[in-house]
């Protein structure tokens, strides 16, 4: 029955020494023996009886022994050749590979709650059933010809539906007064609360004509919170749809 509500998201090679030509044989000289205490041509001096060997030459810094190639040197200024980890540090993994033992995996970040929407706007379905509940007070109430769509957030521990008081400012969250006004929702009328999983429910503040549920005919308990499903349809006032949409 529809009763009028209350007024109000980074090695050089080395040459070896040129060989000595050989003298031929009709020109080659005997040896010359050795004078007495010089040592043969081309051996070095044998140490007297008695006194230290002389010291033999040593490498310049950076320069290898006789014979062996000396190891490519970095210039100054120039960092690790291509490839070569800097000095002190380990070899790093290629980009895209996972990460090497000892070493904790990087966590995926969870993703966030999906969030609450109300959709409000006029339900001829709906006020062609209040019509046929209501008595001859409801004759002069039309369907409004054209309403927008409207969409709210479901934010908070609760959200009122309601209409604005003239009498004192006071205006719910969801404001019906708005063009077109739905004059039978009362300016309480019902209130969306937040459940304990994040889900929503609804609950009838002892409105005048009541607040109903996917077209039931009876409506819901007063003070008597009631949980919703993706896609639940609340029914206030005289044509007015609240359809709640997770996501």
């Amino acid at each position: 029955m529809f009763r009028q509500p209350d007024a109000d998201r980074g090695d050089d090679w080395v040459l070896p020494p040129p060989s000595q030509p050989q003298a031929p044989p009709s020109q080659a000289r005997p040896p010359q023996q050795p004078s007495h205490g010089l040592p043969p041509q081309g051996q070095p001096p044998q140490p007297q009886h008695g006194q230290a060997p002389p010291p033999q030459p040593q490498p310049q810094q950076g320069q290898a022994p006789h014979g062996q190639t000396p190891p490519p040197q970095p210039q100054h200024g120039q960092g690790p050749q291509h490839g070569q980890p800097p000095h002190g540090q380990g070899p790093q993994p290629p980009h895209g590979q996972a990460p090497q033992h000892g070493q904790p995996p990087q966590q995926p970040q969870a993703a966030a709650p999906a969030g609450w929407t109300v959709v409000v706007r006029p339900d001829r379905e709906y006020f062609m059933a209040m019509m046929r509940r209501s008595g001859p007070e409801a004759a002069s109430l039309n369907l409004p010809a054209y309403s927008p769509e409207r969409r709210m957030s479901l934010d908070g521990q609760q959200v009122t539906v309601g209409r604005r008081r003239q009498s004192t400012g006071e205006s719910p969250d969801i404001d019906l007064s708005v063009p077109p006004e739905d004059p039978g929702v009362s300016h309480q009328h019902a209130v969306f609360v937040r459940q304990p999983d994040g889900s929503w429910a609804v609950m009838d503040q002892n409105s005048t004509n009541g607040t109903t549920l996917n077209g039931a005919d009876e409506p819901i308990q007063p003070y008597v919170p009631v949980p919703l499903q993706d896609g639940d349809r609340v029914h206030v006032g005289a044509w007015t749809t609240l359809t709640v949409v997770r996501g």
